[in-house]
């Protein structure tokens, strides 16, 4: 019986959960090996099955019943003989009905036992986000108690596969290690694929577990199998096409006329914060102030409706009480406004689903997207636009910032002024009842003004969506995320392992490693690499050199390489020479290069001018101890010198420094900064951390 004949057996059935034999018909049908096994419903068919399968084997019970089979006594192991056979089946039958007296007994499974080797767990669970989530771990306690899995997003490829192996902390296990086996990888990826394929096109199986898969020198077999049913309901589907989004977006981002509904004279009122940061702005658009009132706000002639407006209106920012905004949308519809920038909270956030639910049935029903609701609004600085109640920022600069927090929103606005980091955009998603990650990336992938995308995330409701865009995009520019709230109280309840381990954290890692997305570990991490992405060019190769002016930073800066993922090129001999001509006696090459701290700055000029021109070396880490022989802003201008005598001859290379000394680094970092070298004071590892980002998106972009 196929496997698409045994699903539909079972749902007519009224059953969710598929025996063991039935999940043994469909592995055999996507040539997933199991172990020899027949279905004994009698002791004389014990007698035939035993002589057939031989010892040692494995009794199970076999009933839709019952999920755990172990927990009821429905498992035997180590069957020696047809006797104990015999006993083992009586066992079994009497334990299920004395555990479980209203199960259906389908029989007794009698299958050969495989010989030791190295316990898996392959898996496979449904999300509401992202379709099918793949799992690859050590089975026993690994999965039990140390959680060591790893997860990919179906389809997986071959590549996939493999890095999912790789990826589990007890990988050296499956080489061997003190006196145990080298298992057949191979033989796993294959399993893996075949599962890949099996949840593809069968998405009704929302939980599968197969555990243990036995992994041995030459084969791996799927020794027990669990399969449940259901409705793979996904959160949400695309609602517009590509083309749709990126002109509805460049419309919002680009409008000719925005409309601010609930305009107002009051300096204490949202209405009148949106308004004097467009009219103080250089936006260049036309602005209309909307209130019932008319009048005039700021020098701007108030309208009575929007309706009302002889120009074009492209946005609209709301900020009225959200029992109103409904109706208001049918108004803008009639308008033919493409964007409603929805400031109000008082919607789903505070439990008012059905509020929202109205406010997304009419922007669909009118054509008119929403932006929010329960957010600041957003800053869009090539056309000086400032569509907000929080503090202007109009620094022009490559990072296209999202968040779905207002408070992150003003971090943000926090970090950018106090580094002088210039953005394309700042744009909050809220509740994001309509616009969401992927519309953003879509307008931002192709937006010229834009060339890193930063985004802080609580949750996400059109994974695929996103997983498709992002990971076109993430081939041009980075892509780096924050996720927030992966707890355990963000994992959903599940009957099988897969789907206990497979919390918001795991699954959303396996998204982002699928579509080349760089994740950060915290709000600062976020802003510095997106910060440095900016600056840094794509290294050519993946030879990294440390340049120092103090040992022990040196040490501190290998570790932080080896943390996140950096080689350390070996120094030719060559190479070697060269430095040591300008390094003195004491001093060390090999790498990190150390010139110690007692060198002037034109020791750093020198040996960072010998990095810069030698094609080996792709990327270079600058750690400065501050000595009076050397001051922090000699220092930077060695730097700086070195840097633009490299690039006239054509080198451009990624750099980052690190300066360990007193406040007066803070000025050198700010000096190196704008001319194109990210600098961290008083830290060893955040340089480090944002190189091992540039070197993680380039690798997974195909740049290197």
């Amino acid at each position: 019986m196929r496997a698409s004949e045994i699903i539909e057996k079972a749902k007519k059935e009224g059953r969710s959960v598929l025996t063991e034999v039935e999940c043994r018909e469909i592995l055999k049908e996507y040539g997933i090996p199991i172990p020899e096994g027949y279905l004994a419903r009698s002791e004389r068919e014990v007698r035939e099955i035993f002589a057939k399968v031989g010892a040692p084997a494995v009794m199970k019970i076999v009933s839709p019943d019952v999920i755990h089979k172990s927990d009821v006594g429905g498992v035997k192991l180590n069957i020696q003989s047809e006797k104990d056979a015999i006993i083992a089946y009586n066992e079994i039958l009497e334990n299920v009905k004395k555990n479980v007296p209203e199960a259906k007994i389908d029989g007794i499974l009698i299958q050969k036992m495989i010989p030791e080797g190295i316990e898996t767990i392959i898996g496979g669970t449904f999300t509401p986000q992202f379709g099918h989530a793949l799992m690859f771990g050590l089975g026993g306690i690994f999965v039990e108690i140390m959680r060591d899995v790893s997860f990919n997003i179906v389809p997986i490829s071959e590549e996939d596969a493999r890095e999912m192996i790789e990826e589990i902390k007890g990988r050296a296990i499956l080489e061997g290690v003190r006196g145990k086996i080298s298992v057949d990888k191979d033989a796993l990826v294959n399993i893996l694929l075949a599962v890949s394929s099996l949840l593809k096109d069968h998405p009704e199986i929302v939980e599968l577990d197969l555990n243990p898969v036995i992994a041995l020198e030459d084969s791996a077999f799927a020794v027990d199998a669990r399969m449940i049913l259901g409705e793979p309901k996904f959160i949400r589907e695309r609602e517009y096409t590509r083309e749709e989004i990126l002109e509805q977006m460049r419309r919002i981002f680009s409008p000719k006329g925005i409309a601010i509904i609930g305009a107002s004279s009051d300096p204490t009122k949202l209405g009148y914060a949106v308004l004097k940061n467009l009219v103080e702005s250089e936006f260049d658009g036309e602005i209309y102030p909307v209130n019932p009132k008319g009048g005039e706000i700021l020098g701007k002639k108030v309208y009575t409706s929007v309706e009302e407006i002889d120009g074009e209106v492209d946005v609209a920012v709301l900020v009225i009480p959200a029992k109103f905004i409904p109706n208001e949308i049918e108004r803008l519809g009639r308008k033919g406004v493409v964007g409603a920038v929805v400031l109000a909270s008082g919607f789903a956030e505070v439990g008012n689903k059905e509020l929202q639910e109205e406010l997304v049935e009419k922007a669909r029903k009118h054509r008119v997207r929403i932006l929010g609701p329960n957010i600041f609004g957003f800053y869009y600085t090539p056309r000086s636009l400032c569509a907000t109640f929080c503090t202007p920022y109009y620094e022009k600069g490559g990072t296209a910032l999202i968040c779905q927090s207002g408070g992150v929103g003003m971090g943000i606005i926090g970090y950018s002024r106090s580094n002088r980091m210039g953005v394309s955009a700042i744009v909050g998603l809220g509740n994001k009842s309509d616009i969401d990650e992927d519309d953003l990336l879509e307008f931002f992938g192709e937006d010229e003004n834009t060339r890193v995308i930063a985004m802080h995330m609580e949750d996400m409701k059109d994974g695929r969506s996103f997983i498709e865009v992002a990971t076109r995009v993430s081939k041009k520019k980075p892509i780096v995320v924050l996720k927030a709230g992966a707890t355990k109280e963000g994992q959903r309840a599940a009957s099988s392992h897969t789907g206990a381990l497979g919390g918001d954290l795991a699954i959303y890692d396996a998204v982002f490693k699928k579509a080349g997305i760089i994740r950060a570990s915290n709000l600062e991490e976020m802003l510095d690499i997106a910060r440095a992405l900016n600056l840094l060019p794509v290294p050519k190769g993946e030879n990294v050199l440390i340049l120092t002016g103090a040992g022990g930073l040196g040490v501190l800066l290998v570790d932080a390489c080896v943390k996140h993922g950096l080689k350390l090129m070996r120094l030719p001999d060559d190479l070697d020479a060269k430095f040591r001509e300008y390094i003195p006696p004491f001093g060390a090459t090999g790498n990190p290069v150390d010139i110690t701290g007692g060198e002037p700055p034109e020791t750093y000029e020198a040996t960072l001018k010998i990095a810069l021109e030698d094609d080996r070396v792709h990327a270079i880490i600058i750690g400065y101890w501050h000595t009076l022989i050397t001051p922090p802003m000699a220092f930077a201008q060695a730097v700086i010198r070195a840097k633009e005598e490299a690039e006239k001859k054509g080198k451009r290379k990624p750099m980052v420094a690190v300066l360990a000394g007193d406040v007066e680094v803070e000025e050198a970092s700010r000096y190196l900064e704008e001319r194109g070298i990210p600098a961290f004071p008083y830290s060893s590892e955040r340089a480090v951390a944002v190189m091992g980002a540039l070197y993680k998106w380039a690798r997974r972009a195909g740049k290197i």
